[in-house]
């Protein structure tokens, strides 16, 4: 799992943002779990296929099909490249997933940055953070990592994934389709100012318009940064709980669905 930690809203030290982060959340670097290494069993790939052949109106035939057609297995979070851009008072922005051969370069530098590093543990050559980033782009589909555009500059780093499927989900009680965010804002100008709390409800916006069938978005910053536990509230998240990671004891932040137009 990667961090959970916004930057910073008011002057202080911006931090990451979003579920377990390497190692200050859970992952690369210090021992911790790793996003990705849940299994996934023939009975839960076909009921998601199935639960995904529902939301589509197609009656479920046998062993979880379609009585249409045998189709594969659907996205577990869809297409984020296809999600159309959110208006923000901070200008356009919009998720562009990553691609190692054009961004690596970008991440290595965001993720040298102390700020950054603090939290997501990945700092060194660009073979530290591509082999963060390996396990997503190769993975089957539960997390994916993305650039974030503001104005059609690359100015922040999201995992969108699957928190349900995630170690994560061992420390709360998950529901089906639970999905949880990780994000760094790159560069100072970014941070400081209120970015991170509009862009954090943009996203989990996002997330909930493209994702029929996710009835939450989590995430957990860790509980001493409380200006990331601060973003979050301002987003339209809730306190839910503390939780006790692996290398953090976090805040368990969830925005619902059904509560999103008041918050």
């Amino acid at each position: 799992m990667p961090p959970a930690d916004a930057p910073a809203e008011p002057d202080t030290a911006p931090e990451p943002a979003g579920p377990a982060a390497p190692h200050d959340a859970d992952s690369g670097g210090g021992g911790g779990e790793d996003t990705l290494d849940l299994g996934l069993t023939e009975e839960l790939l076909a009921l998601i296929a199935e639960e995904h052949a529902q939301a589509r109106g197609a009656r479920p035939g046998p062993a979880g099909g379609s009585s249409r057609s045998a189709a594969p297995l659907p996205d577990l979070l869809g297409a984020p490249a296809t999600w159309p851009p959110a208006a923000t008072r901070a200008g356009e922005f919009r998720l562009l997933p990553v691609r190692p051969d054009r961004d690596l370069p970008l991440l290595t530098r965001w993720m040298n940055d102390p700020a950054v590093a603090a939290f997501w543990e990945l700092a060194g050559p660009a073979s530290v953070t591509a082999g963060h980033l390996r396990p997503q782009l190769e993975g089957d589909g539960r997390s994916i990592p993305c650039l974030g555009l503001l104005d059609g500059t690359p100015m922040s780093y999201w995992e969108i994934y699957r928190a349900d499927l995630d170690p994560l989900a061992r420390h709360y009680p998950a529901r089906p389709h639970d999905t949880g965010l990780h994000l760094l804002l790159g560069g100072v100008k970014n941070r400081g100012r209120g970015v991170g709390t509009t862009l954090i409800r943009a996203v989990a916006d996002l997330v909930l318009d493209n994702l029929p069938l996710c009835g939450r978005v989590v995430a957990e910053p860790d509980l001493r940064n409380t200006p990331s536990v601060s973003a979050f509230l301002s987003a339209g998240f809730r306190f839910s709980a503390e939780v006790e990671l692996p290398d953090k004891r976090a805040a368990l932040m969830i925005r619902d669905r059904p509560h999103r137009a008041q918050l």
